[in-house]
C-alpha cells in the first residue's frame, strides 16, 4: 500500500512538473509572438528551434555546431530578455485588456440582440468601453 502512494505521489509531481513546463512554454511562445523580431537572428533561430519546433538543447547545439550549455545560455538569455520587453512595453497586457474589453461589447451586443431592444444603459456602456479601448492604443 505505501509503495502504491510512493508512486501515486511520483505520477503527480511528474505530471505538475510537465504541467507547470508546457506553461513555460505557452509563455515564452506568446512573449516571442510580440517581441521575437528584436532578437537578433541567430537567437532568433535558436529560440524558435527550441520553443517552436520543440528541439532538445542537445538537438539544437549538434546542428549548429555549438554546445549544449551554449544553447541553453541562449534560450535563457533570450527568455530574460523578452521578459524584459514585456515589463517595458506591456504590449501582451495591453493586448489582453483590449481583447477583454472587445468581448464585453460583444457580450452585451449579443444580450441587446437576443432581446430584440435597444438599451441606452448598454449603449453607454459600449461607448465607454469603446473610450477605454482608444485610450491603450
Amino acid at each position: 500500500m505505501l509503495d502504491s502512494l510512493r508512486h501515486i505521489l511520483e505520477v503527480v509531481m511528474q505530471s505538475n512538473s510537465m504541467i507547470d513546463k508546457l506553461d513555460e512554454i505557452v509563455q515564452l511562445s506568446i512573449l516571442y509572438d510580440f517581441y521575437g523580431e528584436l532578437l537578433s537572428e541567430h537567437k532568433k533561430q535558436i529560440f524558435e528551434d527550441y520553443v517552436l519546433n520543440d528541439l532538445s538543447l542537445g538537438e539544437i547545439a549538434q546542428e549548429r555546431g555549438l554546445s549544449r550549455q551554449g544553447v541553453h545560455d541562449i534560450v535563457k538569455r533570450c527568455a530574460i530578455q523578452l521578459k524584459e520587453y514585456e515589463d517595458k512595453l506591456s504590449l501582451i497586457k495591453k493586448f489582453n485588456n483590449i481583447k477583454d474589453k472587445v468581448e464585453k461589447i460583444k457580450a452585451i451586443l449579443s444580450e441587446m440582440n437576443d432581446k430584440g431592444q435597444t438599451d441606452n444603459n448598454c449603449l453607454k456602456l459600449i461607448e465607454s468601453l469603446a473610450d477605454d479601448i482608444l485610450k491603450e492604443l
